[in-house]
């Protein structure tokens, strides 16, 4: 086990030793961090106010020195950050499980609904935390640096919680006090409390010590309120969510009241989200919120000088966003001037002008949501506490090119360039000279249009390939992405297997090209309407017939649905079967269809390749094949039995025999990379693992 104040650089355990992360120039300090192992961190020791601000990718934190830094992907660590121990035996706030160690992590899953977040802050911040081996325990990395001082006391069982709390005798120098009000009085946390670590509950000891067993509340007269605690979820019949913990409860009524609705605090003030106070207004009967435009019960609290009404839990909605689905960041208006109807750019449902929504305020953008829409999923956006602050992402995002231009045209074109993905120099050009099948180096689709080529061998990106940034905020996840080129690597989302470009988004997700390209709300040909991205569609896409585990681009007007797979399949392919391109078929009006490739039967309801002019029709991997996005000659890494490295090709010439089953190859084959060896078998599994 790591002794708690080793650092990464000097890690036995990594695969770098210290010698290994200094520099040649001793005046300069180098380490290999683990979480960014695609260069080395340069110390900064001390602090330049010149150029942008920027935040750790630790701790979040605004960075200051001394600091390590990667100057090619913009990732900074503080220096505390980057030599944390990868792991610590034990932590006081789980004892649990002390024996198995606490291993650092670099962020938490924001859509794992089994963590509520940082054990002893609550929330799933976007920083390193350690986590438990045994069970979904975490904290996060700052927390777990100014728990050192705590004084905690060993978990008690308590009849109105479900889980063991743990007393906290002093909270003085941790930022959670700020951020998070007690459970039962909603007064800030300042003196000693009781914490779980295991959900989302804190209480002042003194309101634990004096919580009332039964209540009288104005909402249900009739008899009074006993206090309860459920092992399972149960639904609060005032703010109409789903709770866990305690709550008053009367058994034969059916009538249940999550605590801290039970007792609402009087006025609640927060000046970041709104000028003026809101103050509490108790009632029988239900309302709309002008801040959300959904309907509320009971209990609202109002502003009387702006003559609003609103929940509880909108009193505190975020003035400004970034939200990962627009470019811009979004700001909260509880009503909108100057628009006419405007529909919701995640749900496609109407938005109420004279209700609270998000917007854009770039002219000439008329992006606006619902608000429970843009705030749905925690992983797709960021409170912006300062408006400066959003110049500065949109600066930063413009900071990231991946191209040195070496010569221009009279137009300012960049017609000659240096590229990170390619060792010579890359020409612009607007058509090949020779009608050849060539495929862009980025994202493997056909050359078409303005491109770039090597005048030295065969390498061709198309213009707006060439042209990405190396760092992006995609839609599908707030945290950056990074650009990287790969020979071969599964896309999680097309699961297709691949060559060219990528981005890593997260910790562990890998987009190609393709997929990177299609924007959250898109026209398909192969449907009327627009289609937008649902992160919890889990139905079957219309296009291949397969289930979405992760979401899918669905239609609001109608039951159709596309995976990624699907809306990045090429419009049009070559195969030997038509002496015509096959174009990409959307239906077929054939009671029964067969492929002409294959012979097998064809679902007609399916989308497919075929030739109006022949009649020709085929599934769509009998044409483009197991690999299509594959680059002829890279070396396939999946198992096989033969001593030397297999480069995979897409055609070979003549036909050659299998040297496992016999048979001719024909099309997607893997040939041994030596000049003497004749080894070929198809790219099939048998072929592959049986030899």
């Amino acid at each position: 086990m790591k002794n708690e104040n080793e650092s990464v650089s000097v890690s036995k355990n990594e695969s770098v030793s210290k010698n290994e992360n200094e520099s040649h120039d001793k005046s300069v300090q180098q380490i290999q961090h683990p979480f960014h192992k695609e260069h080395p961190l340069v110390l900064v020791a001390e602090q330049n106010n010149e150029g942008l601000k920027a935040y750790c990718d630790g701790c979040g934190e605004l960075l200051s020195a001394p600091c390590f830094t990667c100057f090619h992907c913009n990732y900074h660590l503080h220096k505390q950050c980057a030599e944390a121990p990868l792991e610590i035996p034990n932590h006081r706030l789980h004892p649990k499980h002390s024996y198995t160690g606490f291993f650092l992590r670099q962020k938490p899953c924001l859509y794992d609904d089994l963590v509520y977040g940082c054990a002893l802050c609550k929330e799933k911040r976007n920083m390193f935390f350690y986590e438990c081996n045994d069970c979904v325990f975490f904290i996060d990395i700052k927390c777990a640096q100014l728990s050192s001082s705590f004084k905690f006391s060993q978990p008690s069982k308590h009849d109105i919680h479900q889980h063991p709390l743990t007393f906290i005798e002093s909270l003085t120098i941790i930022d959670v006090s700020k951020r998070f009000n007690c459970s039962w009085c909603h007064e800030p946390l300042i003196d000693a409390i009781y914490l779980c670590p295991d959900c989302p509950f804190i209480i002042h000891k003194k309101c634990l010590d004096e919580l009332p067993i039964e209540i009288d509340h104005l909402t249900h007269r009739l008899h009074p309120l006993i206090l309860n605690r459920s092992d399972s979820d149960y639904f609060c019949n005032l703010c109409q969510k789903q709770h866990s913990g305690p709550f008053y409860g009367c058994s034969l009524c059916h009538f249940n009241i999550n605590v801290e609705c039970a007792w609402p605090r009087s006025t609640v003030e927060d000046k970041s989200c709104h000028q003026h106070p809101f103050t509490l207004l108790r009632r029988q009967d239900s309302f709309i919120c002008d801040a959300c435009g959904t309907e509320g019960n009971c209990i609202s609290y109002i502003c009387s000088i702006c003559n609003l009404m609103v929940h509880k839990d909108c009193t505190s909605l975020p003035r400004i966003i970034n939200f990962s689905r627009h470019d811009h960041c979004v700001f909260h208006k509880y009503f909108l001037k100057g628009f006419t109807r405007q529909d919701c750019k995640i749900c496609f449902n109407e938005v109420k002008l004279d209700r609270g929504s998000y917007s854009c305020r770039k002219p000439g953008c008329n992006y606006v949501v619902h608000v429970n829409c843009v705030l749905e999923h925690e992983g797709l956006y960021k409170v912006i506490e300062e408006e400066k602050q959003c110049e500065e992402l949109e600066e930063k995002s413009m900071q990231s090119s991946i191209i040195r231009i070496i010569e221009v045209n009279e137009a300012g074109e960049a017609t000659k360039i240096e590229h990170f993905s390619h060792q010579h120099c890359l020409v612009l050009a607007d058509k090949m000279e020779e009608e050849i099948d060539r495929k862009c180096d980025g994202c493997m689709l056909p050359i078409s249009n303005i491109f770039y080529y090597c005048s030295e061998c065969h390498f061709f990106l198309h213009k707006t390939c060439a042209e990405l940034p190396r760092i992006k905020q995609h839609w599908f996840h707030q945290s950056n992405s990074t650009l990287y080129f790969d020979s071969f690597k599964k896309c999680d989302f097309c699961n297709q297997r691949c060559s060219g470009f990528f981005y890593k988004i997260g910790e562990g997700w890998d987009m190609c090209l393709r997929c990177a390209k299609v924007s959250d709300i898109i026209e398909c040909k192969g449907h009327q309407h627009f289609l937008f991205f649902d992160f919890k569609y889990m139905e079957k896409c219309n296009g291949c017939g397969e289930t979405n585990r992760y979401g899918a681009f669905r239609c609001g007007k109608c039951i159709f649905a596309l995976d990624f797979g699907c809306l990045t399949l090429p419009h049009s392919a070559i195969h030997k079967i038509d002496e015509h391109k096959l174009k990409l078929t959307y239906h077929d009006d054939k009671e029964q269809s067969y492929c002409d490739i294959c012979e097998k039967y064809r679902d007609p309801s399916l989308w497919h390749y075929s030739c109006s002019i022949c009649d020709t029709s085929a599934h769509i991997k009998c044409v483009l094949g197991h690999f299509p996005f594959l680059k002829d000659g890279v070396t396939f890494p999946y198992y096989h039995k033969h001593h030397h490295d297999l480069n995979f090709f897409r055609k070979v010439k003549g036909y050659p025999e299998c040297s496992y089953c016999g048979k001719l190859c024909q099309e997607e084959i893997l040939k041994c990379e030596a000049s003497t060896c004749n080894y070929i078998i198809h790219n099939k599994y048998k072929c592959r693992w049986r030899y």
